[in-house]
């Protein structure tokens, strides 16, 4: 997407980003213009607007305490965030200002999805955790059929005693 006004021109060559969590991020631009001009960044979101950064290239840079350690800037107008979160996503405009006052406003909606190996680790131990409980079940299952066994026998031990001894009296 170019922008126009006056003397000034914005590129936002990818004005939708997806990212994952902890992931670094460009937000690329690329402005032309005959003069100085000042950059602005700024986050807008559901929590509220945040200033990122506001810098001369060549001269001053001012980085807000967020993102002090979280952001790099580029002579083209381009930003980089490091490490972004779920609350990195929403909008980030960016505003250049030309000496003369003239201003061009750029957009780039950024998308932070969190990585579903969490997901995946739960289902993980949620398996292990069945196939310890069925082996735990398979061995309890084994016990009580021995345990069947050895009362069966050890009935018909009793029983065959039993009827051995009625037989025996029989004979007297």
């Amino acid at each position: 997407m170019c922008l126009q006004s006056g003397g000034l021109s914005l590129l936002v060559p990818q004005p939708n980003i997806n990212a994952t969590v902890a992931q670094n991020i460009l937000l690329s631009v690329e402005y032309s213009c005959k003069g100085i001009v000042s950059i602005e960044w700024k986050h807008v979101s559901s929590w509220g607007t945040n200033k990122i950064v506001e810098w001369k290239p060549g001269s001053y840079t001012n980085i807000s305490k967020s993102y002090k350690d979280r952001v790099n800037t580029y002579e083209n107008g381009s930003i980089q965030l490091l490490n972004v979160g779920v609350r990195d996503a929403g909008y980030y405009v960016v505003t250049i200002t030309e000496e003369l006052g003239t201003n061009i406003y750029g957009t780039i909606v950024l998308s932070v999805y969190e990585i579903i190996y969490e997901d995946l680790h739960f289902v993980a131990v949620f398996f292990a955790f069945l196939t310890a409980v069925s082996a735990v079940l398979v061995c309890c299952m084994w016990f009580c059929n021995k345990s069947v066994h050895l009362f069966q026998n050890k009935r018909d031990k009793l029983k065959g005693n039993f009827l051995y001894e009625m037989y025996s009296k029989e004979q007297l």
